[in-house]
């Protein structure tokens, strides 16, 4: 069955966003694709954690402790927060990526990306707009 976001060109207006579970059904290894974007510190840390996905994690201004996947977490909540996590050496489609980890995976359309990654609105569009999805980045 055919989705029905497919179904529809995406514009510079169209939302997207990381589709996380449909990456993961599609790459076996994208857990090690997160580690390779986490800094050197944290990548040391998770190249030998393996699959071990739930850990306890505690919320910085409540306190509070939650299961949840450590390597997501830590990726967002402190490896996208370094000033070095997106460079204009950084390939497009790992920019776009990026962006959507330090945006909390909240959707975005190609005008927006591009303001935050300083490449063409169109580019974007062209490159993540087609049939073919990168690192899970879907239209919304």
């Amino acid at each position: 069955m055919l989705n029905k976001s497919s179904l529809i060109k995406p514009s510079l207006t169209t939302k997207f966003r990381v589709d996380f579970d449909w990456w993961k059904m599609q790459d076996r290894n994208w857990r090690n694709s997160l580690v390779s974007f986490m800094c050197p510190k944290h990548q040391e840390l998770f190249a030998h954690a393996g699959d071990a996905q739930e850990m306890d994690l505690v919320d910085p201004e409540t306190g509070e402790i939650s299961r949840g996947d450590g390597l997501i977490q830590t990726l967002v909540e402190h490896c996208a927060r370094q000033e070095y996590f997106i460079t204009s050496n950084t390939p497009l489609v790992d920019s776009v990526f990026k962006v959507f980890l330090v945006n909390h995976n909240q959707p975005l359309d190609s005008v927006e990306l591009a303001d935050r990654i300083g490449k063409p609105a169109e580019t974007i569009l062209r490159t993540i707009g087609t049939t073919r999805v990168y690192k899970g980045i879907r239209p919304v």
